[in-house]
């Protein structure tokens, strides 16, 4: 318990032994018209106070020694707090002689109230107490509501209301967004409520990075991989639970789907996937024998060596050669698709220059890049074209 529970323990206790001194040596002081003196009702007001705090200070000390977390304790306390302001009530009433008369007010008003207009609250109320006393879920707990698409960290379980600080909402990732979210507790009875930390000292759970690598790639040396980065990312909870991260794969067209899980704290989830993904691909850019596999373009490396192609291409050097001096492959053209290219070309120029390489056996040149627009410059009449040369030594 804090220094404040300690000092309200002893404030009451003082209460309730001056009301026993001045029942004895001023015979209570005053008397009310039920006979109760007002030491007996002071002294019985500490006297349940008193015994609130004791009563909330065993709680506690169960809790402990069921290892439980300080917050349930709380929880209970708040119930312990909400019976003794009830009694206190009922007791201030028999002093005053207005016991029956509150009874009665009570029995005619109290449930058209809760009939008519209490219905939520006191639906609420008892969802509270009901999650008190069973603690399906604890304010340090991070839970879900699928139905409302809501995911939160809980921060206080009240009466009416049980507050969440969000986790995503504004932001595109499972961290706590710092905004508050109230829900009725009358709605936790048409909810479904999913729980990811149901032991708070072991709050785990199982998460997954998956990584797609080419069919060509070193397999066993692409797992050391993926479980070699989550091994140096959970070690801790590695430790904490003795569960190693392990692989489960499956082939789709482009490569394999390789998949590392492993146990995570599940409201670190996010942290824990960066650090994860983040040495995965230092690691795959290091090692040659595995690549990543790229839709379209079927790997990383494919693609990367297709860029350094259009590189050197554009690095290449620009200049005027005799037509003459090209030779084609000889291919089919469709004589529709260069009619229109011709069209372009007569209005607009030739936009971008063809690509040759030196051929091998002779002083010529071939194609590489750009058949159709030599064909149409040279039914256009033209003796010269623009070209990059792909291979400068060969100039």
């Amino acid at each position: 318990m804090s220094k404040q529970n300690y000092r309200q323990m002893i404030v009451y206790l003082l209460l309730l032994v001056l009301a026993i001194f001045s029942q004895i040596m001023y015979a209570g002081i005053y008397t009310f018209s039920s006979g109760t003196t007002l030491s007996q009702l002071v002294g019985s007001i500490g006297a349940i106070l008193l015994f609130v705090e004791i009563i909330n200070l065993l709680t506690r000390v169960r809790m402990i020694r069921m290892h439980k977390p300080a917050v349930e304790a709380a929880m209970i306390g708040r119930i312990y707090q909400v019976v003794a302001a009830i009694v206190i009530i009922l007791v201030i009433a028999n002093t005053l002689g207005q016991l029956a008369a509150f009874a009665s007010f009570f029995a005619m008003f109290g449930g058209m109230l809760l009939g008519w207009s209490l219905q939520a609250p006191v639906s609420g109320f008892a969802a509270w107490l009901l999650v008190s006393m069973k603690r399906p879920f604890r304010p340090g707990d991070r839970v879900q509501f699928p139905n409302l698409g809501l995911t939160g960290d809980v921060n206080e379980i009240g009466p009416m209301y049980t507050v969440l600080n969000q986790v995503g909402g504004s932001i595109g990732s499972e961290e706590a967004s710092g905004r508050n979210i109230l829900v009725p507790n009358a709605m936790l009875f048409s909810q479904v409520v999913i729980n990811y930390t149901v032991r708070q000292e072991a709050a785990y759970m199982l998460d997954e990075v998956v990584v797609r690598i080419t069919h060509g790639s070193n397999w066993d040396r692409a797992e050391q991989i993926l479980l070699n980065a989550a091994i140096n990312v959970t070690e801790d909870v590695i430790a904490a639970t003795g569960k190693m991260p392990y692989i489960r794969a499956d082939a789709y067209d482009y490569g394999v789907y390789m998949r590392l899980r492993y146990l995570t704290k599940a409201t670190e989830r996010p942290e824990t996937v960066y650090k994860i993904t983040k040495q995965i691909f230092q690691m795959m850019q290091q090692d040659e024998q595995v690549d990543w596999a790229i839709p379209y373009i079927y790997s990383y490396r494919s693609g990367e060596h297709k860029r350094d192609e259009r590189k050197e291409y554009e690095k290449g050097q620009i200049r005027e050669m005799n037509i003459a001096d090209i030779r084609t492959s000889g291919k089919h053209i469709d004589d529709k698709e260069l009619e229109q290219l011709m069209n372009s070309i007569a209005a607009s120029g030739l936009l971008q220059p063809i690509l040759v390489r030196k051929a091998p056996s002779d002083d010529h040149y071939e194609v590489v890049a750009g058949e159709m627009r030599l064909e149409a410059c040279k039914r256009l009449g033209w003796k010269k074209i623009s070209v990059i040369i792909h291979d400068k030594k060969a100039v």
